[in-house]
């Protein structure tokens, strides 16, 4: 079977890992699997290591303008803009996201009242999809909140847009930790070699579908129109109805 190629499309993956240093991120090996497989198919992978920035609090595009001295976001938003696949890691920590990844959502958020050309969600035409690793219960949840994150925001989420890894409970070995002789932690583990497959492909293939069809139809979404009044088929309910 002929692998499509994407060499049209940008991706950018997300790492909120707490660990100051990229390389030896856990969360960061299992989005090398996903930037391998992108790379592969043409797309422009971009990594952002969010830990690496100093990205204010807030929910506001620039936070120097609210309190904060320093804010990396303003210059981080055009790598963001650019992307077409928009990617975001997480380490588990109490059964949640990182403080990083909550701070990175928030800020993601901040930009949600800018609109594209056609009047629709900044993020409108771009798709998006979740890692998560661990060692502890949480993967399934927090990609729950992730995806729906991102989708309340305008990506679109493509089918099993998610990917995780959970090694034994408690402390321990983490995915891509070494072991004597052996390949290292989680690199064989069949489900989540399946899944990371499974999502940067339909990441991909969504992604330039969108492309393909110009991004989504404006009609009902068009936020300049629903702001002069138009109403594109909406009816306020029967009062008397509503009242029986």
């Amino acid at each position: 079977m002929d692998a499509p190629r994407y060499d049209d499309l940008r991706a950018l993956l997300v790492n909120c890992s707490l660990t100051p240093d990229a390389d030896r991120s856990h969360t960061g090996r299992l989005l090398d699997v996903v930037d391998h497989l992108m790379t592969g198919a043409g797309v422009q992978v971009d990594r952002l290591h969010a830990v690496e920035h100093e990205i204010a609090p807030g929910v506001q595009p620039d936070m120097r303008g609210q309190g904060w001295e320093r804010d990396a976001w303003p210059d981080l938003w055009p790598r963001v803009a650019a992307a077409d696949i928009l990617v975001i890691g997480t380490p588990l920590w109490l059964g949640e996201e990182s403080s990083v990844c909550r701070r990175v959502v928030e800020r993601l958020y901040a930009m949600s009242g800018e609109l594209n050309e056609a009047g629709q969600s900044i993020f409108y035409g771009k798709v998006g999809g979740a890692v998560i690793t661990g060692n502890e219960d949480g993967v399934k949840h927090t990609s729950m909140s992730l995806l729906f994150a991102l989708q309340h925001l305008g990506l679109m989420i493509p089918p099993q847009a998610d990917v995780g890894w959970l090694g034994m409970i408690g402390p321990g070995p983490s995915y891509g930790d070494p072991q004597e002789g052996e390949t290292p932690v989680g690199f064989d583990h069949a489900f989540t070699r399946r899944n990371a497959t499974i999502m940067s492909w339909n990441l991909m293939h969504t992604a330039a579908m969108l492309r393909r069809a110009g991004g989504l139809p404006t009609y009902g979404n068009d936020r300049d129109a629903l702001q002069q009044g138009e109403l594109f088929g909406y009816a306020d309910p029967d009062p008397v109805r509503t009242q029986e």
